[in-house]
C-alpha cells in the first residue's frame, strides 16, 4: 500500500504540476526539476532512487520508441550526416576532451575521465525535442535534434562500457573497434528483424486494441534481446537503444501500410499519453536525487571548492564543446561543390540555435551510476554528471525562448504550411474524384455521388480558405457543429437519467457523437495574414512548376480592386478573392457560392490566377493544377 501510495502521489504532482506550468506559460520540464529539488529537502519527501535499471530498461525504451515513431525516416535520412556528426562525432570529441579534463581536475586516470566525458556527452531526447518544440525553432533544427537525440545514447553507452572495461583492466584498440562496430551493427539487425516480425505481425491484426498491445510491447521486444546477447572475449554486445530506435523509425514509417486509420489514430493518443507520463516523470525525478547526490560528497577527501571548481568547469566544458564542433562541422563540409550545390546553407542564427540546444537529461544520470563503486572519485563523478544535467536544462532551457526572440530566429511559418497542405489535399482530392470518374455509370446514384464530390471539395476548400482573414465557412460549420453537438448530447444525458432506453444503445450512440466530435475539421481562431510583413512565397522555385507559373510572373492591375468584379455587379458575397494574372480580372474564390474567378478561367481560358488577399503570393495554375 505504502508502493502504491507513492506511485500515486508522484503521477498526481507531475499532472498538477505539468498543468500549473502550461497555464502559466512556462516550460513543465524546468518546473519539475525545481519542484523535485524542493521536494528532496523535505523530511516527509521519501527518497526516489534513479538506477539503471530503472531508467536504462523501465523508461528509456519506451521513450525512445515514442520518439522514433513521429520521426519522419524521410528528414532522418535527409540530415543524415549532420545527425551523424552530432549523434557520433560530437559524443566522442566530447568525451575524450571532458576525459583530459577530468583526469587533469581530479588526479584520476584517462579511463576514468573518459567514462565521465561518455556519461555528461549526449543530450537528452527528451528534453532536447521537449524544450526545442516548445519554443518554436525552425522545423529542420528540430529534425536534427531529434535525430542526434536518438542515435547518441547509443554511441555514449557503448564509450562508457569501454571506459569502464578500460578501468579494470586493459582493453586493446581492436577491441575498442570491434565493440563499436558489434554494437552498431548488431542493434541495427535487431531493429530491422523485430521491425519485420512486428509488422508482418500487424498486418493480420483486424483489432485496434490488439494491435495497440503489439506496438506497447515492442520498445522492449527490441531492446531486451539486443542487451542480452554478449560476443565473447570482446565484452560488448548489439545496442538495445539502437535497436529500439530503428525498430520505431521504420515501423512508423510504414504504419500507413500495416495498421488501419483507427489504430494509428489509437496508437498515437496512448503513445501520447505515455510519453506525457514518462517525459514529466523523468524531470521530477531528476530534482528528487539532489539531497542523495550532496550527501555522498561527505565521503571525498577533496575540499569543497575544488569539487566547485571542477564541476563548474566541466559544465561549462560541455557547452562550449558544443559550439566548437557544430559550427565547422556545418560549414566545413559546405566547401565541398558537390555538397554546396545540394544543400541550402543554414543561417548563422539556426547553426547557433543547433549549438545552444544541448540539454543533459536523465540518462546522463542513470549512466553514470553504472560506474563501479570502487571507481576512484565515484561520488563527485556523480555530482558531475547532476551539475552538468541541471545546469544544461537551466541555463540554455530557460535562455531558449529569449535568444530565439533575441536573434530573431525564423520559425515555422503557419501560413506556407498551411499552403503546402492545401496543395497536398489538392492532389488527394484530385485522385479520389478521378477514382468516382471511373464507376461505371448508374453504378452510384447521383445523391451519394454528388454527396461523395462535395465532402471531398468541402474537405480542401476548408483548407485553402485558413490562407485568408476572415472567419470562413468551414470555421463557421464547425463552431455550429460544435454547439449542435454539445446540445445532443446534452439531450442523450437526459434520456439516459430517465432510463427508458437500454444503456448500451445509449453508449453507442454517445460513441457516434464522440467519433464525430474528434474528427470535426475545426479551424482555429486569429489565424490571419493581414499582420504579416512579408508575402506568402512558395518554398520552392516556380520555374520548375509549369511553363504556365513560369511565364505569370508580373502582377497586372485588378481592374476591380475593391472587390469581386460580378460580384460587385450583382450584389453578392465572397469569401476571398483571386486575380486574374492575364487580364488583372478580380473572381471570388472557389469557396464562394458563386466561384466566379474559375468561371473566368472556363469563359477566357487564362490559365493562371493569384491570390488577393493581403500578405499572399500563391498562384494557381488552372490548366495543369499545380500551386507556384
Amino acid at each position: 500500500m505504502e508502493t502504491a501510495l507513492t506511485f500515486v502521489t508522484l503521477l498526481a504532482i507531475v499532472v498538477a504540476v505539468s498543468a500549473i506550468a502550461d497555464k502559466f506559460s512556462m516550460s513543465p520540464p524546468l518546473v519539475l526539476i525545481v519542484v523535485g529539488i524542493i521536494g528532496s529537502y523535505l523530511s516527509f519527501v521519501p527518497d526516489f532512487e534513479l538506477t539503471p535499471e530503472i531508467v536504462l530498461v523501465g523508461l528509456l525504451p519506451p521513450l525512445l520508441y515514442a520518439a522514433a515513431i513521429r520521426t519522419s525516416l524521410i528528414d532522418f535520412r535527409a540530415n543524415l550526416r549532420p545527425i551523424a556528426l552530432l549523434s557520433i562525432g560530437l559524443v566522442l570529441f566530447t568525451t575524450v576532451v571532458v576525459g583530459f579534463l577530468v583526469s587533469a581536475l581530479l588526479d584520476v586516470s584517462l579511463a576514468v575521465g573518459f567514462a565521465l566525458g561518455a556519461v555528461v556527452a549526449p543530450p537528452d531526447a527528451v528534453a532536447a525535442t521537449a524544450i526545442a518544440r516548445r519554443v518554436g525553432l525552425p522545423r529542420r533544427v528540430v529534425t536534427i535534434l531529434e535525430g542526434e537525440s536518438l542515435v547518441n545514447d547509443a554511441t555514449a553507452i557503448v564509450t562508457l562500457r569501454t571506459s569502464i572495461a578500460a578501468i579494470a583492466g586493459t582493453v586493446s584498440v581492436w577491441q575498442i573497434g570491434a565493440g563499436f562496430v558489434i554494437s552498431a551493427v548488431g542493434g541495427v539487425l535487431i531493429g530491422l528483424a523485430v521491425a519485420f516480425g512486428v509488422g508482418k505481425l500487424r498486418r493480420r491484426i483486424e483489432d485496434n486494441q490488439t494491435d495497440v498491445a503489439v506496438s506497447l510491447l515492442t520498445p522492449w521486444v527490441a531492446y531486451l534481446p539486443a542487451e542480452e546477447i554478449h560476443v565473447p572475449g570482446l565484452d560488448s554486445q548489439p545496442s538495445g537503444v539502437l535497436a529500439v530506435v530503428v525498430a520505431g523509425v521504420i515501423l512508423g514509417h510504414k504504419s500507413p501500410l500495416i495498421q488501419s486509420g483507427g489504430s494509428r489514430l489509437f496508437e498515437r493518443t496512448n503513445w501520447a499519453t505515455i510519453s506525457y507520463v514518462l517525459e514529466n516523470s523523468v524531470f521530477l525525478l531528476i530534482g528528487l536525487q539532489i539531497r542523495s547526490i550532496v550527501d555522498a560528497i561527505g565521503d571525498s577527501d577533496l575540499s569543497a571548492t575544488r569539487i566547485t571548481i571542477s564541476c563548474v568547469a566541466v559544465l561549462v566544458a560541455v557547452i562550449v564543446l558544443r559550439f566548437i564542433w557544430v559550427f565547422p562541422a556545418t560549414y566545413l563540409p559546405r566547401l565541398i561543390p558537390r555538397i554546396a550545390e545540394a544543400e541550402t546553407r543554414p543561417s548563422p542564427r539556426a547553426t547557433f540555435m543547433v549549438a545552444w540546444t544541448g540539454m543533459r537529461g536523465v540518462v546522463t544520470l542513470a549512466a553514470v551510476f553504472l560506474l563501479p563503486a570502487s571507481t576512484p572519485e565515484r561520488e563527485v563523478l556523480v555530482l558531475m554528471a547532476f551539475v552538468v544535467t541541471v545546469g544544461t536544462l537551466m541555463l540554455q532551457g530557460l535562455s531558449l525562448p529569449m535568444l530565439v526572440r533575441k536573434l530573431k530566429v525564423p520559425l515555422p511559418d503557419r501560413h506556407e504550411d498551411h499552403l503546402q497542405e492545401a496543395t497536398v489535399f489538392q492532389a488527394v482530392t484530385d485522385a479520389g474524384m478521378a477514382f468516382l470518374d471511373e464507376q461505371p455509370e448508374g453504378s452510384v446514384s447521383d445523391a451519394v455521388m454528388h454527396r461523395l464530390r462535395e465532402r471531398a471539395t468541402d474537405r480542401t476548400n476548408a483548407v485553402w480558405e485558413r490562407l485568408g482573414g476572415v472567419e470562413t465557412p468551414s470555421a463557421q460549420y464547425s463552431r455550429l457543429r460544435a454547439a449542435m453537438l454539445a446540445r445532443e448530447r446534452a439531450e442523450l444525458l437526459r434520456l439516459r437519467s430517465i432510463g427508458t432506453v437500454d444503456q448500451s444503445v445509449l453508449a453507442g450512440v454517445m460513441n457516434a457523437l464522440d467519433v464525430e466530435e474528434s474528427i470535426l475539421d475545426r479551424q482555429s481562431e486569429g489565424e490571419t495574414t493581414a499582420d504579416r510583413e512579408t508575402e506568402l512565397r512558395p518554398t520552392y522555385d516556380p520555374d520548375g512548376a509549369c511553363k504556365h507559373l513560369a511565364v505569370a510572373c508580373s502582377v497586372p492591375q485588378p481592374r476591380t480592386p475593391s472587390g469581386c468584379e460580378e460580384c460587385l455587379r450583382d450584389g453578392t458575397d465572397w469569401v476571398h478573392l483571386r486575380l486574374c494574372m492575364e487580364c488583372g480580372h478580380v473572381g471570388c474564390c472557389d469557396s464562394s457560392t458563386q466561384r466566379h474567378a474559375t468561371a473566368h478561367f472556363h469563359e477566357t481560358g487564362h490559365p493562371v490566377m493569384r491570390s488577393f488577399e493581403p500578405g499572399e503570393a500563391w498562384r494557381w495554375c488552372f490548366v495543369d493544377e499545380v500551386t507556384g
